[in-house]
């Protein structure tokens, strides 16, 4: 175990005995390879053994790394984590660039990131026993059971219908879009608890086990081949009141924050998402297009676009080291990130023309993985739409979106 470390301990220090920590039981990150095949795809397009195996490494990995006291360090201590800033957690993925550490997955992030630090906070005490540290931990695993189909952007829309019955709640409805369902211990689920209430009221959380009877779980196929999303259909599902996560009709407040703290989540190597930049200029080069007029021009500007995403990324971190909120500067990164992948995979498609329709170079072909993934991108973590929503509203001050059925009871929002 490491000794404990309080706000004031120097950052560069930290990150030290992070590295030496890493160095005790992990290889140096090792040197790409030219006979590697590159790792091009936005979502991955595993087989399930593939998946179980590499959650099995990440859990690993994940439970040495929460036994050392690295695993939820930006968690406030009350809530079992160690209360730094931002920048202790950004310290610990700086570190594990350098070391052979096993992808993590989005389930992986979710379940110690998002779940496990809700449960911590809002959760009971028996909740807190039972699930928090087992979540942070990655013991058990857990998705989010918030988006459906007819409530994705306007996740207040939601349908899926929770009635009390004695001292069970019981379920009915659908989730969609749920990463890693199939391979999750537990779901939180927001449900529509009092359907006379505002959209954004009336909606509770819970913790529900995706083994009970009741749930079905389908992969969902994306087109670039993976299935990583799944939708999640509930018939007459039956939890305790005690799987409820905070106070009845609060489960908006639950979910706010539960999203919020993906700006503040324990530090981890993030998976680069399809190809970069320095791939693409590697695939001009190859192809003996690098010195084209038109073909530098575009690489130039995807480029810059490039650079300038990283740098309002950094802001963000920077913001959120510094307790400060980011604010309208995470959708524009959010924005910038999608604009980059979809340019970067254009530009590929152009440079390959027809081969990036037939496995002719195992290479290249990979570039077809990330051409078919970067649109769905744009609808992951908040679609562009959104984000240009928020842009133009908080930043620009323009006239907000028509909300006329803001403070109308759920119930009535079909009646004119």
């Amino acid at each position: 175990m490491t000794k404990g470390f309080g706000n004031n301990f120097e950052l560069t220090d930290f990150q030290a005995d992070v590295r030496s920590w890493l160095g005790s039981i992990l290889p140096p990150r090792p040197v790409p390879s030219p006979q590697d095949r590159p790792d091009l795809a936005v979502f991955r397009n595993l087989s399930d053994e593939d998946e179980i195996s590499l959650l099995d490494a990440a859990r690993q990995y994940r439970r040495q790394r929460f036994d050392a006291g690295y695993g939820a360090v930006t968690l406030s201590v009350e809530h079992g984590g160690r209360g730094l800033p931002a920048s202790y957690a950004s310290a610990i993925a700086q570190a594990e660039r350098e070391f052979d550490v096993p992808p993590s997955t989005e389930l992986i992030s979710v379940t110690t990131g998002l779940v496990g630090p809700a449960v911590a906070m809002f959760g009971s005490d028996d909740q807190r026993r039972a699930y928090a540290n087992p979540l942070l931990r990655t013991d058990l695993l857990a998705c989010q059971l918030f988006s459906e189909p007819g409530a994705g952007s306007d996740l207040a829309a939601l349908g899926c219908r929770g009635v009390r019955r004695g001292d069970d709640w019981v379920f009915d409805g659908q989730k969609v879009w749920s990463s890693g369902a199939r391979f999750a211990d537990l779901g939180m689920l927001l449900a529509r608890t009092d359907p006379d209430e505002p959209k954004h009221k009336g909606i509770t959380a819970f913790l529900i086990p995706l083994d009970l009877a009741g749930v079905d779980i389908r992969p969902i196929r994306q087109m670039s081949g993976g299935s990583s999303f799944n939708e999640v259909f509930l018939h007459e599902v039956r939890v305790p009141d005690s799987m409820r996560l905070g106070e009845v009709g609060q489960g908006w407040k639950v979910a706010n924050a539960t999203l919020a703290f993906e700006r503040t989540a324990s530090g981890s190597v993030t998976r680069k998402k399809g190809g970069s930049v320095a791939e693409l200029i590697s695939l001009a080069q190859s192809l003996g297009t690098a010195n084209d007029p038109l073909v530098r021009q575009n690489l130039a500007d995807v480029y810059i676009r490039s650079e300038l995403r990283a740098a309002t990324a950094d802001r963000v971190a920077r913001a959120a080291a510094a307790g400060v909120s980011p604010g309208p500067a995470a959708s524009v990164g959010k924005l910038m990130a999608s604009d980059v992948l979809g340019r970067i995979g254009e530009i590929a498609a152009d440079l390959l023309g027809t081969e990036i329709t037939a496995a002719v170079d195992d290479d290249r072909f990979a570039w077809t993985e990330h051409l078919l993934g970067s649109p769905g991108y744009r609808l992951a973590g908040g679609t562009d739409q959104i984000q240009r929503n928020v842009i133009g509203e908080r930043v620009l001050g323009l006239p907000p979106e028509p909300r006329e059925n803001r403070d109308q009871p759920w119930s009535q929002r079909d009646k004119r």
